[in-house]
């Protein structure tokens, strides 16, 4: 869970977010809102993710200015669990 939620969060390409999901719904004004364990169990995403799967939340009032931070400062917003997790990465990687 940690190292997913760097790399959704910490991992850039070009400043912005590597994957190419996470940049997508980010560009658009979402915040990170959740990372789920085991939230596809589907043969595919057990494949392509671990079966994890992350929630991206619209708020309709922050899609402006959340899309304005991240092409503009490269900002990612994202919730208290997410950031969690990065804390928590960072603190015990060895990257």
């Amino acid at each position: 869970m940690r190292l997913c939620a760097w790399y959704l969060y910490g991992e850039k390409h070009r400043g912005y977010a590597l994957n190419p999901v996470a940049n997508f719904h980010l560009q658009n004004g979402s915040v990170m809102w959740r990372i789920n364990w085991m939230g596809d169990t589907s043969p595919r995403g057990i494949t392509a993710s671990c079966g994890m799967m992350v929630n991206y939340r619209y708020f309709l009032e922050d899609t402006a200015s959340n899309s304005a931070a991240y092409l503009g400062t490269k900002h990612i917003k994202a919730s208290e669990q997410v950031l969690s997790l990065v804390s928590q990465f960072q603190q015990n990687s060895k990257l």
